[in-house]
This record gives structure tokens, sequence and C-alpha cells, in this order.
């Protein structure tokens, strides 16, 4: 009860709760020829840079037409961009199971190198150790929150799976649900959930953030077929991406207004959980690393996981034009 009355007086999660169509048009809608279909998968801070674009015209202003899509849950986000339903895919670990899976999609640019959550526990969980036995709530198989929850355990000398069951709640507002009723006695979670988790009385464990840990908590996606037909669409896009970037981190205005659009609120505190939590974290030329290729690689349970070559998940050549031709420091005001 305490859960239902929280969401009646918080608009952001009610709209939660409502179809992808109430945020954005239809995914098979008509384009425009200039148009690009932005697929995300979680109603959360991280997807901040995208909204930016929208919010300030970015989009317009380097020639093409942004759709931003919600698609729950980043398996499912990966399938809908393999089918092309979507052009790119906001996502993380996910992608990788993806394309060892045979998917013919490649990695554009690492919008946030490392996890970006926190766990939050009912009240007897005092701490990582004493979920031993206990069951965690995770948003997707393979996705990052999943991966999240691998790391943070074998960190700290538990065995997922066996030592702590997992179970697979397929979007943040259902591991909130679950952690308020009791089904899950510990889950992952991004902002701003995390502070209507807090009104909720439950408590933070840990901010995996804090470890820095490698890992790509949200990246850009798009199919290997686009990237050598249309490059000049990419090029577009990823101009805009750069300059919502420095928008995101630097201008408090913009990256709110965008927030409380998509987010579908005008609760100040929960906009500004989501805005604190990432603001700063968006590299400003975000490149891919074999690095968060490994990290990633590490803790996926996918059978060819073992002697793949990281780089050949990953192709930055677009973002380095785009920093070899002076864009980047054109941007920034720089010389």
């Amino acid at each position: 009860m305490r859960l239902a009355k929280l969401m009646k007086r918080t608009l952001w999660v009610a709209c939660l709760f409502a179809t992808a169509a109430v945020f954005v048009p239809s995914v098979t809608a008509a384009t425009a020829p200039a148009g690009l279909r932005m697929g995300y998968p979680q109603p959360s801070g991280a997807m901040l840079p995208l909204w930016v674009i929208t919010e300030a015209g970015l989009d317009k202003k380097y020639g093409f037409d942004l759709q931003n899509i919600y698609i729950s849950g980043g398996a499912r986000l990966t399938q809908t961009l393999v089918s092309g339903d979507v052009d790119i895919g906001s996502s993380g670990g996910a992608v990788v199971n993806a394309i060892l899976s045979g998917a013919d999609l490649v990695c554009i640019a690492a919008s946030i190198p490392t996890y970006a959550f926190s766990l939050y526990g009912r009240p007897d969980v005092k701490d990582i150790s004493s979920l031993k036995g206990k069951v965690l709530g995770v948003m997707t198989k393979g996705a990052s929150s999943d991966h999240a929850a691998v790391a943070l355990l074998k960190r700290n000398n538990l065995q997922p799976g066996q030592d702590v069951k997992f179970l697979y709640l397929g979007g943040v507002r259902e591991v909130l649900a679950a952690l308020d009723r009791g089904i899950v006695s510990a889950g992952v979670l991004s902002a701003p959930t995390t502070l209507l988790a807090r009104r909720l009385g439950l408590k933070e464990i840990i901010n995996i953030a804090d470890l820095k840990l490698p890992y790509v908590h949200s990246g850009l996606v798009t199919r290997r077929t686009l990237a050598r037909q249309q490059p000049e669409r990419l090029r577009a896009f990823l101009k805009a991406y750069l300059a919502s970037i420095k928008i995101s981190n630097e201008n408090a205005e913009i990256s709110k207004r965008a927030l409380a659009r998509y987010l579908a609120t005008a609760d100040g505190p929960v906009i500004d959980e989501a805005y604190n939590s990432f603001r700063g974290v968006f590299p400003k030329v975000p490149y891919f690393t074999e690095e968060q290729i490994r990290s990633v690689l590490a803790v996926t349970d996918h059978p060819k996981a073992a002697g793949v070559e990281p780089r050949d998940f990953f192709d930055n050549r677009f973002l380095k034009e785009l920093e070899d031709t002076g864009f980047v420091k054109e941007l920034y005001g720089q010389r």
C-alpha cells in the first residue's frame, strides 16, 4: 500500500507504468528522411545526453530528426536494434552478449565507463556479506544490472546464483516494487529510482559507482551495416551527442528541463537526484576501450566469451574523426 500511495503522488513513477507510446512516437511510425530512431532501456539519468539532444535542438542543428524511444530492458532493446526497428541503441553489457551470439552490431561510444548503480536493501541487510542465502533483484539477465551484481558479489567472495539467488524482474520499477513488498531482500537500482527507494524507507548498502570498476554501464550501439552504408548519419548524430555531453555536464538548467520532460515529473528532488548522480560522469570524448570490454567478458556467462578479441566489439573511428578534425576543440572553445 505504501508503494501504491507513493506512486500516486509521484508523476514520474506513474509515467513508468505507461507504454512506450506515451514517451515517444511509435517505433513503426513513419519518420522524416533525415530521421534517427534512438532506443533507450530505462528511464534513468544515464540517458541524459540523449534527452538533451532533443531538448536543446541539437538534432536540428546537425541536420537530423531524433526520436527517443523507450524500450524497457537491455535484452528487448538489443532485439529491437537487431531487427532494424531502431537505428541506434543505448546499451551496456547486453550488447556484448548479443555480439557473442552473432548479432551484427558494433559499439561506437562508451557513454558511462563504470557501473552507475546502487545496491539498496531491506532492514535485514546490513552489508553485502549478509546477502548470503537471500534473493537479489536485478533488471535483466545479461545486462548491466546483472553484471554489476555479479561483479559486486565476486568482489566480496560471494558466488552469484549459489550464495545469493538472482530474481530477474525486467525493469527498475519492478525491482523497487519487489523490494518494497519483501519479494527480494536487496536490489540493484539507478537514479532517480534511488530517491524513491529512500522515500520508502529502504537504505543504500553501497554505491557501486563509487568503486569505479571499469565497465560500460551505457554505450551507443548500432548495426554494422548502418555504419558501413550510412556513415554520415552516425557522424551527424555523434556531433550532436558530443555537444549534448558538454551541456549535460555543464548546464544544469537545460539538463533538468530534459529530465523533467522525459521522466515526466515536476518533482524537484527526483530531478535533482537524477542530475546530481550523473553530472560529470559522461566523458568528453566517450571512446570505447579494450579494458571495458574485458570487464564485461569477465562477468558474462556466455559460452563464447573466452578467447575473443575485445577490439572486435567496438569502432572508435567516428569519434576519432571528430576529434582529429578539431570538432571537439571547437566545441569547448579551444584552439
